[in-house]
């Protein structure tokens, strides 16, 4: 049985990928009031697609629906960033294994690609504080490509959600105009406490392990460079 699909719903589809990616590159602020009327100006839209866009962006954590209250963008934590990490590892750790024992030809080709274009790019906008768009493209596509001979649309569907929710924290901090993530330690060390990184020289290094076929090193340096982004979003939260 097939069914058509709404303008409404085609639209509230557009704009619910719209708003998410605001969120996450923190163009609409962690705790930030949502309210329709600003939000349709905004965006040039009605009140039913918005309304639709902003509920299914609630079902998957970036939005926060308040009873009689309307909505507001979903805060940060560290304890939630935590979370996000440790689950992100489970999931795409075992995505990557899998990709390396089903994976043919293709697939390493696809990653091979992904990594060459990827470490072409400079990570930060020239002249603005984010991180750019056509790197952090080429981010996603590099950790899509991954796991991409996973053969588990599920993992596939995970992953990506928890990617998302990672390069929110990823944005905000580079920003820097996040409030610290509640919960979060104070250092000694401030901003200069977080640990030295060459995030391309451990790109290289997971996909030398991925290629050789080795399961068991390619899934640890995945872990430690997922947990090594978290520390240090945190040290700058600091």
């Amino acid at each position: 049985m097939t069914t058509e699909t709404s303008p409404s719903r085609t639209m509230a589809s557009s704009l619910a990928a719209s708003l998410r990616s605001d969120i996450i590159r923190g163009t609409l602020a962690p705790g930030s009031k949502l309210p329709i009327k600003e939000l349709c100006d905004r965006y040039d839209v009605s009140a039913i697609p918005m309304r639709e866009a902003l509920s299914r962006l609630a079902t998957s954590g970036f939005v926060v629906a308040e009873d009689q209250r309307g909505f507001r963008v979903a805060d940060v934590s560290a304890e939630e960033l935590a979370d996000i990490t440790e689950a992100r590892i489970h999931v795409e750790c075992e995505a990557l294994r899998r990709s390396i024992r089903l994976g043919g030809l293709d697939w390493e080709e696809r990653l091979a690609g992904a990594h060459h274009r990827l470490s072409r790019l400079p990570m930060l906008a020239e002249g603005s504080p984010g991180v750019s768009e056509e790197w952090d493209r080429a981010h996603l596509a590099f950790h899509a490509a991954l796991i991409g001979g996973c053969g588990s649309k599920w993992l596939i569907t995970m992953a990506e959600l928890l990617r998302d929710q990672t390069a929110r924290y990823r944005h905000l901090s580079v920003r820097g105009e996040q409030r610290p993530p509640k919960g979060g330690k104070s250092g000694k060390g401030g901003h200069g406490s977080a640990p030295a990184r060459d995030v391309p020289a451990e790109h290289q290094q997971i996909v030398d392990a991925a290629l050789a076929r080795d399961e068991q090193r390619a899934g640890s340096l995945l872990a430690a460079h997922f947990r090594a982004t978290t520390q240090l979003v945190l040290a700058k939260a600091r």
